[in-house]
């Protein structure tokens, strides 16, 4: 199995074609934007740079990885010929069982329909399609060349041959693939947003500032990242959308996303995309400001 379609080339897209396609796979990215498809792959040439430079891989497994990628605008061209199609698009319920919809019509019988969601249920996409046995979660980390894990969903009906498929093929692209059952935010988003949220709450009832927060978490916790930075890393976008999902689906007020988080989001503050959230990253400096406005 070598044929690999990838839908969505967004950061987690681009970064789950970069890991395949360098493992020697032939990847289809897709993308209805040909706008972001240039981006993805301009990411992934920029991120194989910087391997270079580091002396991780050399200019030919470079030049090999980017020859084994092809982009498409077209599902039904890219899917053609696929033993896999991972799908990597926007973290929402509508437009995802919409895709598996479709992707169930259009590919082969026996090709496996994976998607990268990292919270909505595997279950529910799945009822989708006519295949839910060979439908599964591959819940990859960001940034996923680097990080090594891969959260394995099973889904109510998927079937021990489609999650040994894929634990072993994770496996065979250097990842850690963690099996977990299919529940609300899985293991890794069950435990980082309400973590990430009351983060925030802390920010929202004036306990401390920003550098404050994430400070102590870095210093006292031995985080790499601080919560609120790691939030705008991922977009304050997805982590309101993983919140919600979570709230919904335990009915639990301990996941009800912060107020702050919710008026940040619906200003347009997202993180690192748009340039401002937690942190102000249009001058490359650090400021509270943003997050105060919204208190």
């Amino acid at each position: 199995m070598k044929k690999i379609a990838i839908i969505g080339a967004g950061t987690m897209g681009n970064g789950i074609a970069h890991t395949f396609s360098q493992f020697g796979y032939t990847v289809h990215l897709i993308d209805i934007s040909k706008n972001a498809l240039d981006k993805g792959m301009a990411t992934i040439a920029k991120n194989l740079d910087r391997m270079v430079l580091k002396e991780k891989i050399s200019e030919e497994d470079k030049k090999n990885t980017l020859e084994n990628i092809s982009t498409y605008t077209s599902i039904e061209k890219g899917v053609q010929n696929t033993n896999l199609v991972i799908e990597a698009a926007t973290e929402n319920v509508a437009l995802k069982l919409k895709i598996f919809k479709n992707l169930d019509e259009i590919c082969h019988k026996d090709t496996v329909l994976a998607t990268n969601t990292s919270s909505i249920s595997i279950t529910q996409i799945a009822a989708a399609t006519n295949r839910p046995e060979q439908v599964i979660g591959m819940h990859f980390m960001n940034p996923v060349p680097i990080m090594n894990l891969v959260e394995i969903i099973r889904g109510y009906n998927t079937s021990d041959e489609t999650m040994n498929f894929t634990v072993d093929l994770a496996k065979k692209i250097g990842k850690t693939p963690v099996e977990v059952n299919d529940y609300p935010g899985f293991v890794a988003n069950r435990i980082l947003m309400p973590m990430i949220n009351e983060s925030i709450e802390t920010l929202y009832n004036g306990v401390a500032g920003v550098t404050e927060i994430d400070t102590v978490m870095k210093l006292g916790m031995a985080h790499p990242m601080g919560p609120l930075q790691l939030a705008d890393f991922i977009g304050l976008d997805i982590c309101l959308s993983i919140l919600n999902v979570l709230y919904d689906g335990f009915k639990n007020p301990k996941y009800a996303p912060c107020p702050l988080l919710v008026n940040m989001v619906n200003a347009g503050k997202l993180g690192v995309k748009s340039g401002e959230g937690f942190y102000d990253y249009t001058e490359n400096r650090k400021a509270e400001k943003v997050a105060k406005m919204f208190c």
